[in-house]
């Protein structure tokens, strides 16, 4: 499915859009459409499926269309750990960007002005609050909290919270809370503890069991670590020199697959483009020109990494690393089928290292990292705990517009929050900074 099926608004569609994303992964597009119809979900489900947008994206749609408090907390999320609230505030600010709901990561270890920040919203309201159980309770134990606008409840990595000894404080936490609302709780494991606790917390739930699938064993796959900038000279390099009958290069965004494409064929390669800017008869002329044999360099959105079955596509590159797991797997799995082999290879761009440790610890495989040719320069060394920029002179690069934050923000730098009073709900797009 796409993300233009689930009926959300415009404003979050074009924040989607900003994004990359187009193509749902499996968790969301079972949880998606059970959260919108207002039912409460117990869902089995590992970092990198897409878990987060599954339950983001409906809250936010729900928030814009549908009356609410606006001086309380609409939605609360709980997490166990301070780098999953910073993540998860960051993928909420790039996808609500064009609407007004504002939103705050509320977490413990900061200087005592972060704790006036979290107060200020805390108490007079904000649509979306990320919270560690620890923290939260501080302010709770304070009086200020305002719970009475409360309808969404969401618990991230139950489990993870269990094993850390937050049972106590997530009954707490529960016990301040309006008892008409929305619950939402994610797990990925379903140990007893967690179904005690979901058959106490959830009401006649819908049950998803999402379990990620791994890349074939006959694919061979290889990471290139480079900057941003050396990308488009290693994807030429690597289709002059590779043998192949077809290949894909996946980008996650349109403006790469047409700037790549445009590289390409000025080098003299037989390449084309897919995404879904294209009409769809567009899409089936391409896609069938190139089952024929009549160009074999296919640049693709995420649009092509699903429901493609040709069987002589043996090589697949990433330009950049994907939002998810999941669509990584997709995306290399379009390579070495019909026990056919394959080769898979992603560019991985500094401030991509963290998402692509995710990915390896998800499929639990170290991907091999491929001799960097000497002829591209220097390449940075590949260590996945330092947030990092793509390119060399990564410090004196503008500041990023939230939407194209990376994805698995974290660490241990402090982060600033982002959020502000909520201006009136009168539909308008924010002003662009």
């Amino acid at each position: 499915m796409k993300f233009s099926e689930f009926g959300l608004s415009p404003e979050i569609m074009e924040g989607i859009d900003a994004m990359g994303y187009e193509q749902a992964t499996p968790v969301q597009q079972q949880v998606l459409p059970l959260i919108l119809n207002g039912r409460d979900v117990l869902a089995s489900a590992q970092t990198g499926t897409g878990k987060t947008a599954a339950f983001v994206l409906p809250i936010i749609h729900k928030i814009i269309t549908e009356p609410h408090d606006t001086n309380s907390i609409n939605a609360l999320i709980i997490v166990p750990t301070r780098e999953l609230a910073i993540q998860i505030a960051q993928n909420i600010e790039g996808m609500s960007y064009f609407t007004n709901v504002s939103a705050i990561a509320v977490y413990g270890g900061g200087d005592g002005d972060l704790f006036t920040v979290e107060k200020k919203a805390l108490s007079k309201g904000v649509d979306i609050a990320i919270c560690t159980p620890g923290r939260f309770i501080a302010h709770l134990n304070m009086g200020y909290v305002k719970l009475n606008g409360l309808k969404y409840l969401v618990l991230d990595e139950a489990d993870r919270m269990l094993d850390m000894g937050f049972m106590g404080d997530i009954q707490k936490i529960i016990s301040f809370l309006p008892k008409q609302r929305q619950n939402l709780l994610f797990s990925a494991t379903m140990p007893p503890k967690i179904k005690e606790l979901a058959n106490k917390l959830l009401h006649q739930p819908e049950y998803v069991n999402i379990a990620i699938s791994k890349p074939a064993e006959k694919i061979v796959q290889k990471a290139f670590i480079c900057f941003e900038e050396q990308k488009p000279a290693i994807i030429k390099w690597l289709l002059e020199t590779s043998r192949y009958r077809l290949a894909i290069v996946f980008c996650s965004k349109k403006e790469n697959v047409r700037t790549l494409t445009r590289i390409l064929q000025k080098a003299g390669l037989k390449a084309n483009e897919i995404h879904s800017n294209l009409e769809q008869l567009e899409r089936e002329k391409v896609l069938l020109d190139y089952k024929n044999t009549k160009f074999n360099i296919l640049v693709a959105t995420d649009i092509l990494s699903r429901g493609v079955d040709i069987d002589i596509i043996d090589l697949v590159i990433n330009y950049d690393v994907p939002h998810d797991g999941e669509d990584y797997v997709h995306r290399i799995g379009r390579t070495a089928r019909a026990e056919a082999d394959g080769t898979a290879y992603t560019l991985v761009s500094p401030r991509e290292q963290r998402k692509f440790a995710g990915i390896e610890k998800l499929i639990e495989k170290d991907v091999e990292k491929a001799a960097f040719p000497a002829e591209f320069g220097e390449a940075p060394a590949y260590n996945p705990q330092k947030r990092n920029d793509g390119n060399r002179n990564f410090k004196s690069r503008p500041k990023q517009h939230p939407h194209n934050k990376p994805k698995d923000g974290g660490g241990k730098a402090p982060v600033k929050h982002n959020y502000k009073p909520k201006p009136p709900r009168n539909n308008q797009p924010p002003k662009v900074q």
